[in-house]
């Protein structure tokens, strides 16, 4: 699959590839419910030692005091930006009280009714309600099962020194911030087209507990008396058992340009929505969502990749697009790996940049409504049946076959990996194609599969497995501990935090209705 430097410039048009260029920034942002020692949900609030979840900057909650979210700063380093995501993790599992540990699947762990599940908490201040209120939105709109669900964020960015070269080879005439947003959605595009590979390659998430069914319609078969799963499933997470909604179902975003994407979320936070009018702003005196219409925030329109800008305080992320474009793409299309401690690898990321890199390069046309729905197709086929060697994919209102389509893209994806090989001097971004080519070849080496045969092999259901690998990785990130220069500064940030949230609540001018009147506004 190796391919010559100058094959791989001529792939992209480029009459060079700097190897600055090379250097492309990651962030990564991962969750992980926290669990009691018999693989029950926690139902404690946030530890105190973790500081703050509104202002810590490593360590917050997602929808539930239960879900952790860890988060690393961006480094052009790939093993830098897994220290520090491992050094959150030890320093968070030296926190846990009542000896938790994280569980390290996708996909929870076995739970109680859905009022059980503690939605996250941050504070008395204006802002910290608002975030308290949008999960107990998503509670009373998709229930609180749905967003128990882990996964696993990777924050991608070209670096800067790459920007007025490329803009000068695309002889591009326009300000540099239109290009670099012109170019990240050109991304974003081919992103959409091509992630069912992804999900693919990557799905770790073909069973689940009972009791995350409970009550609901499914297609599931029974693997054993506590788990379903589908034979051929590669990432549930992501099919209609997960983060999925029927409201959103016909929604049509498109990312052609900038203001028709924001203007279409924009409109979808202020439509009402008949069956959020029902469940109302309010219930029996107190606040049930922010609003009822059919997005209640830019961050519950689900997608498979974003694009990011960070914001100033205050400032809404669509607002911040608009005034200074796309910064980076935030991917969210994977799961937890329950094979690595940190539920990522390197190998993983080399393919992740290999993958975002092509997306960059490679031309995309301009998406339309056929192509949109037909990318929603193809996901939910990978989803459920991505394993089949005979699975047939959507193309241009034709079929394609899965294993041709993904062995023409990972041959294409060679001049990509052989672009960041040649800047680095390595081989590991082919070696990590090579990996994802076997994949191709055998669906039993994907997470997917490898789960599906331990169970089945070993007799064991989802969750003995998930417990299985969960000690695992438990014992492990607790018996090596932290530099005391590292232990120090996590521990102070924890502590800054704590006076920052109090520092935040104390400086709000307006009462809490007022606060959600304007913001409804805006």
């Amino acid at each position: 699959m190796a391919k010559q430097f100058s094959e791989c410039l001529q792939r992209y048009q480029l009459p060079e590839f700097d190897p600055e260029w090379g250097a492309v920034l990651r962030g990564i942002e991962k969750e992980s419910l926290r669990v009691l020692p018999d693989g029950h949900i926690s139902l404690s609030g946030h530890p105190a030692a973790l500081g703050s979840a509104l202002t810590n900057p490593y360590i917050t909650t997602d929808f539930s005091e239960s879900l952790l979210e860890f988060i690393t700063p961006a480094f052009q380093d790939i093993d830098e930006c897994l220290q520090v995501l491992e050094n959150i993790h030890r320093f968070t599992v030296q926190n846990l009280d009542n000896d938790e540990m994280l569980w390290v699947s996708s996909m929870p762990c076995p739970l109680g009714e859905d009022a059980e599940i503690p939605i996250a908490q941050y504070g008395s201040s204006n802002i910290g309600k608002l975030k308290t209120l949008y999960r107990h939105g998503l509670h009373n709109r998709y229930g609180s099962l749905m967003q128990a669900i882990a996964g696993m964020h990777y924050n991608f960015s070209m670096p800067e020194s790459f920007w007025e070269p490329y803009q000068k080879i695309c002889q591009h005439s326009g300000s540099m911030k239109e290009f670099r947003t012109e170019k990240y959605l050109h991304l974003i595009r081919n992103f959409h087209r091509y992630s069912w590979i992804l999900i693919y390659l990557c799905g770790a998430s073909p069973a689940a507990c009972k009791c995350f069914v409970a009550g609901r319609e499914h297609d599931l078969q029974n693997f054993d008396e506590t788990s379903l799963y589908l034979p051929e499933a590669t990432c549930l997470r992501m099919g209609n058992l997960g983060y999925k909604s029927e409201a959103q179902k016909s929604l049509f975003v498109c990312y052609n340009d900038l203001q028709t994407y924001v203007d279409c979320l924009h409109e979808a936070m202020h439509t009402p929505y008949a069956e959020y009018d029902k469940i109302g702003q309010q219930s029996n005196g107190d606040y049930a969502q922010i609003n009822t219409n059919l997005l209640q925030l830019e961050n519950e329109f689900y997608s498979t990749i974003r694009p990011k800008r960070n914001v100033q305080s205050g400032e809404r992320p669509l607002d911040a697009l608009i005034n200074n474009g796309i910064e980076y793409v935030e991917v969210r299309a994977l799961d937890l790996d329950p094979y690595a401690p940190l539920g990522i690898s390197a190998e993983q990321i080399r393919f992740l940049d290999t993958f975002l890199v092509h997306c960059l390069l490679a031309e995309s046309p301009a998406c339309n409504k056929r192509e949109f729905f037909e990318v929603a197709s193809n996901i939910g086929k990978v989803v459920e049946h991505g394993r089949n060697p005979e699975l047939m994919l959507d193309l241009e209102s034709s079929t394609k076959g899965l294993k041709e389509w993904s062995i023409e893209l990972l041959d294409d994806l060679a001049h990509s990996a052989g672009l960041l090989d040649s800047v680095h001097g390595v081989s590991s971004y082919s070696e990590s194609l090579k990996k994802q080519r076997a994949k191709v070849d055998n669906p039993e080496l994907t997470p997917s599969g490898q789960m599906l045969k331990e169970m089945k092999d070993g007799n064991i259901s989802f969750f003995e497995f998930s417990m299985r690998q969960s000690k695992l990785h438990h014992e492990h990130l607790s018996n090596n501990g932290l530099e005391d220069q590292t232990l120090n500064h996590m521990s102070a940030t924890a502590a800054d935090s704590l006076l920052r949230q109090k520092e935040i609540e104390a400086s709000d001018e307006l009462n809490f209705d007022e606060f959600l009147v304007q913001w409804n506004k805006a």
